[in-house]
């Protein structure tokens, strides 16, 4: 069976999984050939099932429903398409093929292009457990973010001092210029890691990951100062929603977004993003700058809103 091993895609697209197996010519087609696609879990013990197809039959499964079907394009073919990819879709896939006695199977990883940013609430840091964390996360347009997306964002520059959630459970940050507060100025670049801990009992910070969005991030112009509540009406005024964080950074990180003026987003945070840095805005690096959480009645920033594509 030949697959490819990884596939890089980003959200709102269509992915083709790369499977195909070997079958003899001169065989007589078996009518009871199986193809069963799944998605392996961090565990490696379960899996989800995404499709299945016998002949005739064919199926797909849970949030895979209605967005799957085989490639077919020779009867070798036993390739997986994705429409509409979302973050969870991110991980790795099984393709397995029945025929008769003989069962061979390959795997497939589905990347997503994207951003990984460092999160916690206004409560302060270190306040989420493992569920407090997805949800999070998926509060602001993101998921919890994997080891390899968390080193990817290391490469590439990602420099955090603080302690944060992966997806396996474990928790780790990254240091990029290593000092005191954060492992010691002597230690080597790299990933910190705390190791697996208590998904329950055990709070930190979260990194979580986004990809692209179909729609327009934008600050909303002209723009007055305002109090947390009346920068959600503005956006809604505006046909639009006030924007997340994992908007914010998408627009930074892959559009280039840059605005140097602090609004209020979704969590109640203040934030703006500098993809050039300047003087008065960002001097040193590029970033998404946080303001802080301030108390929601003050009127001192504008809004960031979010109007999603249909």
């Amino acid at each position: 069976m030949t697959e490819q091993a990884k596939v890089v895609s980003q959200r709102g697209d269509n992915v083709t999984l790369s499977c195909r197996f070997h079958r003899n010519p001169t065989l007589a087609p078996n009518p009871k050939l199986r193809i069963k696609w799944t998605k392996l879990t961090l565990d490696y013990l379960k899996e989800i099932d995404v499709f299945v197809a016998m002949g005739f039959h064919k199926k797909s499964y849970g949030s895979f429903y209605g967005r799957v079907h085989l490639q077919g394009s020779d009867e070798n073919d036993a390739s997986l398409v994705i429409s509409d990819i979302t973050l969870e879709d991110y991980g790795r896939y099984k393709c397995e093929v029945i025929d008769g006695m003989e069962d061979d199977t390959a795997v497939v990883s589905l990347d997503l292009q994207g951003v990984v940013f460092p999160y916690f609430l206004r409560f302060g840091r270190y306040n989420l457990n493992f569920q407090d964390a997805e949800k999070a996360c998926k509060d602001q347009d993101a998921i919890v973010a994997s080891f390899d997306q968390l080193y990817d964002a290391w490469r590439g520059g990602l420099d955090w001092c603080n302690a944060g959630w992966l997806n396996d459970g474990s928790v780790q940050y990254p240091i990029v210029k290593p000092r005191e507060p954060c492992g010691g100025k002597n230690t080597v670049p790299g990933l910190r890691n705390y190791g697996v801990r208590d998904k329950k009992n055990n709070t930190y910070d979260v990194f979580c990951f986004t990809s692209n969005y179909k729609g327009r991030f934008y600050y909303l112009t002209p723009s007055i100062k305002m109090t947390y509540d009346e920068a959600v009406q503005a956006c809604h005024k505006d046909g639009a929603q006030i924007a997340k964080v994992g908007q914010m950074y998408a627009a930074w990180k892959l559009l280039g977004y840059d605005r140097c003026d602090a609004g209020w987003l979704a969590d109640g945070s203040v934030r703006y993003p500098i993809s050039r840095p300047r003087r008065r805005c960002s001097p040193t690096e590029a970033a998404v700058r946080l303001s802080g959480f301030p108390d929601r009645k003050h009127k001192l920033y504008g809004a960031y809103c979010f109007k999603e594509f249909n």
